[in-house]
């Protein structure tokens, strides 16, 4: 099983120190941050969680916040499930594309970055990880991604999915170059609303969390639109856009609304030369957290089965969020489980098979 969505993070963020060139540590060790010192400094959201983020019993019994514990993430996740690739997203991190400073937004997003080389993938076989860039700083994340995209710990570039615009957009033109140009897809996480992105959904901020969650999957909708009608893929044409902690069923509607539009409104992206389906077919991933329920499979098999779910899902279980979803309780058809559960992200990544010690022997 190769889980496509693992957050590891650190205890308090004062352990960047050592990563940050000296200006920026003061923003660290004596700036005013929305959560007070050690904590991101990203910007307050405009509603919160009535039960909290995080698992409960994701707490480290040595103390520190879910994820932050190397050994309780590997005897929760990586033992207990005998995960053969864990892709670490983070979790603060992607945060910084609410700074209104750019600077500071990638000076935090490398020294990140620096941080999990040495805190985490030297720590275990299994670590692949994400290489976090600010959006909002295009050339800087561009020369992050070239600083690093040739790391072998690495196998993506990852943003979040709150941004000041679609990301089809040509202002993100030298972070799909840079990306095309490493060999690196680009994945959007869910996340990153407040501060420069203010807006969580397209009428503006919810009220409740409920609400709030259920209807963050339009920030998917507006990226994977932008990249089709913008001639992404046309543009780079190796590129792979991942959408994590969107939800699926709704990509069949967009795309099948797009493919009509775009039968009648052609001239408007004369650059495209195949349906935004089939682009999407070629380039859009997705991840299984958090998958829809309804009361029968059967409906959202039929709905997977529109966008091929069984060649453009990866696994993703969200640990230690409260929403993990447990691997051996996804209901999807038993012949989609090789694919969806490894072979799907052993491709996209360009993940060997992993050797088991026992049998080699």
């Amino acid at each position: 099983m190769i889980d496509c969505d693992v957050h590891n993070c650190w205890s308090d963020s004062r352990e960047l120190l050592p990563f940050l060139e000296p200006y920026f540590r003061d923003f660290l060790e004596r700036g005013e941050l929305p959560g007070g010192r050690g904590s991101f400094p990203h910007a307050h959201r405009p509603w919160l969680h009535p039960e909290g983020f995080m698992r409960t019993d994701a707490f480290p019994p040595g103390g520190g916040p879910p994820g932050s514990s190397y050994e309780f993430l590997r005897e929760q996740l990586l033992d207990r499930y005998d995960v053969e690739y864990a892709i670490l997203t983070g979790d603060e991190a992607i945060e910084v594309s609410t700074l209104a400073n750019p600077r500071l937004a990638s000076a935090l997003a490398r020294a990140a970055n620096d941080w999990t080389i040495e805190t985490w993938l030297a720590r275990d076989e299994r670590f692949r990880a994400s290489l976090v860039v600010a959006p909002q700083d295009p050339a800087g994340a561009a020369a992050e991604i070239r600083r690093l995209g040739d790391h072998p710990g690495f196998v993506q570039v990852l943003v979040s999915t709150g941004s000041q615009r679609p990301y089809g957009d040509p202002v993100y033109h030298p972070i799909w170059d840079a990306a095309a140009e490493v060999g690196l897809p680009i994945a959007a996480h869910l996340g990153g609303q407040g501060g420069v992105n203010s807006n969580p959904t397209g009428c503006g901020p919810p009220t409740f969390f409920v609400e709030t969650h259920a209807l963050l999957c339009e920030t998917g909708m507006g990226h994977v639109a932008s990249l089709i009608c913008h001639g992404v893929f046309e543009r780079w044409p190796s590129l792979r856009f991942v959408l994590i902690e969107c939800g699926v069923a709704w990509l069949p509607a967009i795309l099948w609304r797009l493919d009509a539009d775009y039968k009648a409104l052609r001239k408007e992206t004369p650059w495209l030369k195949m349906l935004p389906s089939e682009y999407a077919a070629a380039h859009v991933r997705l991840s299984t957290q958090p998958l829809e329920q309804p009361k029968d499979p059967r409906h959202l098999w039929n709905l997977l089965e529109a966008i091929d779910g069984e060649h453009t899902l990866l696994f993703a279980s969200d640990y230690p969020h409260w929403d993990f979803d447990d691997p051996t309780q996804l209901h999807l058809p038993q012949a989609w489980e090789p694919r969806i559960f490894s072979e799907n992200a052993r491709e996209l990544y360009g993940l060997p098979a992993r050797v088991d010690a026992a049998l080699a022997r």
